[in-house]
């Protein structure tokens, strides 16, 4: 089984996809977590207000995120992590809509990715009443984190695709994908490179 992924979770500062304020990144390499780190993020002006709702789901606030570097400063780092890699996060289109949404509210492009949702991976695996991500994880055998955490989110979102991609037998992640009915998705200039024709 050649199941290599990095999980990825963002915390926000307020309902902003712009405003990134925490990360939390996990590598995985053959369904086991090899690498793993995590990091504030300032989140780009106009885009830095701490909503209290946000603050108090993850606990983060504006003191925190201080003496943190910017999205811009950071973006690098997060890349070189991720080392090519396809990235998984649980409700992906929120987390990939903050890597577009930071990475355009700080005048950098945005990287190119591909990844999987391990919400709809989770929801095609496991017969569940919910599919939040501290229940899908308890179906993955992966209990009693702290939800809300960026890296402990992370990791819960990478107990649930190799859990998943052993429970399906699947040989990599592209085949974990298709056997749950969900599909390799793309963002930043990968994704244009993958319209059809007539749409370019």
């Amino acid at each position: 089984m050649s199941i290599d992924f990095t999980a990825i979770d963002f915390e926000t500062a307020n309902s902003s996809s712009a405003s990134a304020c925490s990360v939390g990144l996990v590598k995985v390499r053959d369904g086991r977590v090899v690498d793993k780190v995590g990091w504030f993020i300032r989140p780009p002006l106009e885009h830095d207000f701490f909503n209290e709702w946000n603050t108090r789901i993850h606990g983060i606030v504006e003191a925190d995120v201080a003496d943190a570097l910017t999205w811009a400063e950071q973006l690098p780092d997060l890349v070189a992590f991720a080392d090519g890699d396809h990235l998984v996060a649980h409700n992906a289109a929120f987390d990939m809509g903050v890597i577009t949404g930071a990475s355009a509210a700080s005048g950098v492009p945005s990287p190119s990715f591909a990844y999987l949702c391990s919400l709809a991976v989770a929801r095609n695996t496991y017969n569940l009443d919910s599919y939040k991500l501290p229940v899908a994880a308890m179906a993955a055998g992966f209990e009693d984190f702290a939800h809300h955490d960026a890296l402990a989110d992370a990791e819960a979102c990478a107990a649930i695709i190799s859990h998943a991609a052993r429970r399906h037998d699947a040989s990599d992640l592209a085949e974990l994908a298709l056997m749950t009915g969900g599909a390799i998705k793309y963002i930043g200039p990968a994704a244009a490179d993958r319209r059809p024709m007539a749409l370019r």
